[in-house]
C-alpha cells in the first residue's frame, strides 16, 4: 500500500471523560459530571477523520462497559480499529476534567490500564510502523517502562522506513513522578520527531525558559531536533519554525471549553500534512486550518461531539 492510502497512527490513549459541565473553584466542589469520550490520541485521530485523512488508533480498551463505549464511538467516527485491542480483565482508563471560573482545566486521571494497553502492541511495532503514514503520539505512552519500551520500538521501526513521527506531548503532571523525569522522557524522544507540537507552556518547560513568547519558544524547540517545531498559545498565535515558518492566528469563539482544543489542532495538522505529503516546507496551510479547528472545538464541551 503507498502512504497515500495508509492511515495516519495514532499512538496513545483512549478513555472515558467525566466533565463537569459547571465551572468551578475547585475539583471537590463539582456536584455533577457528563460521560464522553476521551483521551489525547483517541480525540487526534477523530480530528484527523474529521479533517479528511484516514486515521487509526494504536492502544486497547478493556473488556468493561467503558471499553465498549469507546470502540463504539471511535468507529462511529470512521477511526480504524485494526490496532485497537480489547484486555480481558484490564479496566478501561477514565478520567474527571473539571473547569475553574477561568476555564482552566483540571484532570483526575485514572489510567492504570494505559500501560497494558501500549504494552499489549508488543510483537507488532514493525506492523504498525509499516501500516502508518505517519506515526502521532504523546508522552502517556512515556510514563511506564512496558508502554515506553513499545512506543521506542515503534518510532524506530517508523524511522528505519522513512515514515515520519510527530510528538505532541499533551503533559499530564500528575502522570509523573516529577517533572522533572517528564522533561527528560520528553527530550528523549524530541529529536526524533519529524514534527514537535506544544502549547506554550510544554514549549517553555522543554525549553527550560519561562519567559519565551510563542515565536521564540518554536525556535528553541527547534534546537532539540525536530524538522518542524509548532507551538501554540490559546487565542494567541500559533507559530512554525523549522522546514518552514508560519504563523496562523485562531478564530475568535465563544469558548465554552478549551478540553481538547490541542487535539483537534494536531489532528487536523496531521490531516494537512498527510495531504501535501508531508512536506514540511509546505505546513503553513496546515498551521492555519489546524488553527482554526482547534477553536472551533472550543464552543462545545465535549472534544467531538457526535
Amino acid at each position: 500500500m503507498s502512504a497515500a492510502g495508509k492511515p495516519l497512527i495514532c499512538l496513545g490513549e483512549a478513555l472515558v471523560d467525566l466533565i463537569c459541565p459547571d465551572p468551578v473553584s475547585e475539583p471537590a466542589a463539582a456536584s455533577r459530571f457528563e460521560v464522553h469520550p476521551g483521551g489525547a490520541l483517541a480525540n487526534v485521530a477523530v480530528a484527523a477523520r474529521r479533517a479528511g485523512a484516514p486515521a487509526a488508533l494504536a492502544s486497547a480498551c478493556g473488556d468493561d462497559g467503558r471499553g465498549r463505549y469507546l470502540r463504539r464511538r471511535l468507529a462511529e467516527a470512521g477511526v480504524d480499529l485494526r490496532f485497537y485491542g480489547e484486555l480481558e480483565g484490564v479496566p478501561t482508563p477514565f478520567a474527571f476534567a473539571c473547569l475553574d471560573p477561568d476555564l482552566e482545566p483540571s484532570f483526575e486521571i485514572h489510567g492504570a490500564g494505559i500501560d497494558d494497553a501500549i504494552a499489549s502492541l508488543a510483537g507488532r511495532e514493525e506492523e504498525v510502523a509499516a501500516g502508518a503514514a505517519a506515526v502521532v503520539f504523546g508522552s502517556n505512552t512515556l510514563v511506564d517502562e512496558r508502554s515506553r519500551a513499545v512506543t521506542a520500538a515503534i518510532v524506530a521501526a517508523a524511522g528505519g522506513r522513512g515514515v515520519p513521527v510527530l510528538f505532541d506531548p499533551n503533559l499530564r503532571p500528575g502522570r509523573w513522578r516529577t517533572i522533572d523525569d517528564c522533561r527528560e522522557r520528553c527530550l528523549e524522544v524530541a529529536a526524533d520527531a519529524a514534527v514537535l507540537r506544544c502549547n506554550l507552556d510544554e514549549a517553555r518547560l522543554l525549553a527550560g525558559a519561562d519567559d519565551l513568547d510563542a515565536a521564540a519558544a518554536a525556535a528553541a524547540l527547534l534546537e532539540l531536533g525536530p524538522g518542524l517545531a509548532v507551538v501554540t498559545a490559546g487565542p494567541g498565535l500559533a507559530v512554525a519554525r523549522g522546514a518552514c515558518a508560519a504563523e496562523a492566528r485562531p478564530p475568535r469563539v465563544a469558548v465554552v471549553s478549551p478540553l481538547g482544543a490541542g487535539d483537534a489542532f494536531m489532528g487536523a495538522l496531521a490531516a494537512g500534512l498527510a495531504d501535501v505529503g508531508f512536506d514540511l516546507s509546505r505546513a503553513g496551510g496546515a498551521l492555519a486550518t489546524a488553527a482554526a479547528a482547534g477553536a472551533r472545538t472550543c464552543t462545545h464541551l465535549e472534544a467531538f461531539p457526535s
